[in-house]
Parts: C-alpha cells; sequence; structure tokens
C-alpha cells in the first residue's frame, strides 16, 4: 500500500488535470463593458490621455469649457490631442464661452473688495507674488494662436456641450460618467435644459472644492501652490470661476457623485521624473507632448483618472452632503459640507470626497494608462 501523502499528492494531481479539463474558456463578451464616460474639461491633458488609451474606458464625447483657458481654445486643444493620440473617432463639442453670472470684471471688483486670488485662469495676466510657474499668456476668447501643438485640422461638432452630453445619456441611459475637470458651466446648462439629465447618467466625478488640505511636500512648488488654500481652505478655483454652476450641480439628481477635491493632490506632483518615465513608455508622438508638459503642478485631474481606473488608489474618504457658496461676498464659491443630519434640505447631494490617495500607486496608474498598446 502506497504511503498517504503520495495518495494525497496523486489524489490532488488528477483534480487539478480534471479542473484545467472542464475550465471553460473566458469569452470576450464574458469581459466587463468598458465603462463609457464624457470628459468635460478646459483643455487636454495628462487626464484625458490616460482615459483615452485605457481599455477599461470607453470615451464616447470630449466637450471644452472655459476655466485655465477659454472654451474656444480648450476645444482647439483637444482636437489637437486626439489627432495626436489618433482618436479623431471622438468628437469635441464646445462648451460655455462665459460662466453663468461670473465674470472676468466681476472677479476684478470681488478682489479689490476681499484680496488677490491666486488662480484666475483665462483671467490671470501675472502672478501677485514671483512664481516658479510660468507666467501664462493672456488671450481674448477666441483667440486660437499659439496653440502648444499645432492647429487642428479637424473640427468641432455641430452641437454645443450641453446639447452634446444631454443627447449622449439620452442614448446611453444609466451608463455615461460624467468625467468633469474643470468649471461645472455646461453641466448647470444641461441640467436646466433637461432636468431628467443627471439621473440619466450612471454618475459625476469631478475635480473641485477644498474641504481642509494641508502641504504634504516640502518643494518650491509645493509651497507656492499651498498659496491657494493656506489661508482659504475652502476656496477652490474651478468652483470659484462658476460657482452658480457648481451649486446646480451639486444639487442634481446624480445616481452617484465622487469628489475629487483639492486635498489629496497636495502629496502629489507632476514631477519630471514622472513625465519622463510617462513619455518613454507613450507611443513617440504622444511620449513627445508628454514630455513637453510642465512639471511641478499637483495630480489634480489625474487623480479622477486613477480613481476611475482603479479605485484602490483612494486610501482615505468620507461621505458628506456638499454644496458650493453662490451668494457674492467674501466666500463666493467656498466649498460648503455637512455630514449626515445636519445638511439644511436644500436639495443638496451625497458625494463620496476622496480625501487622501496613494501616491507611489498613482503614478504608477498614470504609467501604465498612457502606456504603448
Amino acid at each position: 500500500m502506497p504511503p498517504l501523502n503520495a495518495v494525497i499528492r496523486a489524489v490532488s494531481s488528477l483534480l487539478t488535470a480534471a479542473a484545467v479539463c472542464f475550465a471553460l474558456p473566458v469569452r470576450a463578451e464574458d469581459k466587463p463593458a468598458p465603462q463609457k464616460v464624457i470628459i468635460d474639461d478646459e483643455g487636454f491633458s495628462l487626464m484625458h490621455m490616460m482615459l483615452l488609451n485605457s481599455p477599461q474606458i470607453d470615451v464616447v464625447g470630449v466637450t471644452s469649457v472655459t476655466g485655465n483657458w477659454w472654451a474656444p481654445r480648450g476645444a482647439a486643444l483637444q482636437l489637437r490631442g486626439l489627432e495626436i493620440m489618433g482618436r479623431t473617432d471622438v468628437p469635441v463639442a464646445q462648451g460655455a464661452v462665459y460662466p453663468l453670472m461670473n465674470t472676468e470684471k466681476a472677479t476684478e471688483r470681488w478682489e479689490a473688495l476681499y484680496g488677490k486670488l491666486t488662480w484666475k485662469g483665462a483671467w490671470m495676466k501675472q502672478w501677485v507674488e514671483p512664481t516658479q510657474q510660468s507666467t501664462p499668456p493672456y488671450y481674448t476668447p477666441y483667440d486660437l494662436s499659439n496653440l502648444p501643438w499645432g492647429a487642428p485640422t479637424t473640427k468641432v461638432a455641430s452641437k454645443m456641450a450641453a446639447v452634446f452630453m444631454i443627447e449622449m445619456v439620452r442614448k446611453y441611459p444609466g451608463q455615461i460618467t460624467i468625467v468633469e475637470g474643470g468649471p461645472m458651466t455646461n453641466l448647470a446648462l444641461a441640467q436646466r435644459l433637461d432636468p431628467e439629465f443627471a439621473s440619466l447618467a450612471k454618475g459625476l466625478i469631478y475635480m473641485g472644492g477644498s474641504f481642509n488640505p494641508h502641504r504634504v511636500l516640502d518643494d518650491r512648488s509645493a509651497v507656492e501652490f499651498a498659496r491657494e488654500f493656506a489661508n482659504s481652505p475652502r476656496r477652490e478655483f474651478n468652483i470659484r470661476l462658476d460657482p452658480e454652476a457648481a451649486s446646480i450641480v451639486s444639487r442634481a439628481p446624480w445616481k452617484q457623485i465622487t469628489v475629487v477635491p483639492v486635498d489629496p493632490s497636495t502629496a502629489t506632483q507632476l514631477s519630471r521624473k514622472l513625465l519622463d518615465r510617462a513619455a518613454k513608455g507613450a507611443k513617440p508622438e504622444l511620449g513627445k507632448a508628454i514630455a513637453g508638459f510642465e512639471p511641478g503642478f499637483p495630480l489634480w485631474d489625474e487623480i479622477v483618472a486613477a480613481v476611475l481606473l482603479d479605485p484602490s488608489v483612494v486610501t482615505g474618504a468620507e461621505d458628506l452632503y456638499v454644496d458650493y457658496d453662490a451668494a457674492f461676498g467674501a466666500t463666493y464659491g467656498d466649498t460648503l459640507s455637512w455630514r449626515e443630519h445636519y445638511q439644511p434640505g436644500l436639495g443638496e447631494q451625497k458625494a463620496r470626497v476622496v480625501m487622501s490617495v496613494d501616491p507611489r500607486k498613482l503614478d504608477e496608474i498614470i504609467v501604465k494608462a498612457v502606456a504603448a498598446k
């Protein structure tokens, strides 16, 4: 009679062989379908590249909005970015040129009353004090000169961004996640045009708002970016440019909302090392574009893309009711938040707020997402 151990090994081998013989192959139709998204933003960033290059994501459209750049310039950057990526199959719809209520002149008056803003996006003419980041060129709304990658040969869609988004969520009800990287003007217009817009989407994830960020990194760029929240911890640019839109969107009936505020970005940075790694792994033309990005910025929008691609990048989050102050005063555009039972009940929605992420994992997700396929 053979030893017991030999019998056990023989039985184990037979069971393994049987499992291999009877295992069913994974069919293509059994794999999860790519998640449909619309990216609404003011330009074309590493975040766009990550999502467009990922097999996990189906980008059904890209839309522009005025934020860091005017919406017409943003649309041109998006068209050219898609050309570089070989993704001209993705439509680009130009969005709102102006915020709902806020204006450049009103912002200048606000600054005279309440103090200088650190960053004003398309309205920025100079830094208040010496800053390592380059001084952004100032353009008028329809000036498309000096595009960094050259002028696109493709054209924007015939429909404006708000209409395009409404049509898409009606075409794919419950399937589209809106990825917002800039002010929420287009989303607010879509919600006002079609009260079912938000409820027909799968959900919303956006970069915006600021709760209580603290500087984590100890270098010049991190110190200078901390100017924006050091004395105004509830103020953030994407919201501050169009607070009325942000408030409308925050009260819309989304199935789910994920907020990526400034808070987790303070532990991250678009370093030259990260840019070089990402550029080296990407296709040549895309790699050249990535290598040309200016380093030093926190990874604001890239966190949004990473959360979609690998939610395990999040190390801390909290469920809060979120709204934004739309009253013209010292706190215009500031983030408002409440825990359960304390919200005023004026329509504000509960959101999942990302408070911290794993910076190393984030870097790896970025490098992997833009790598040549």
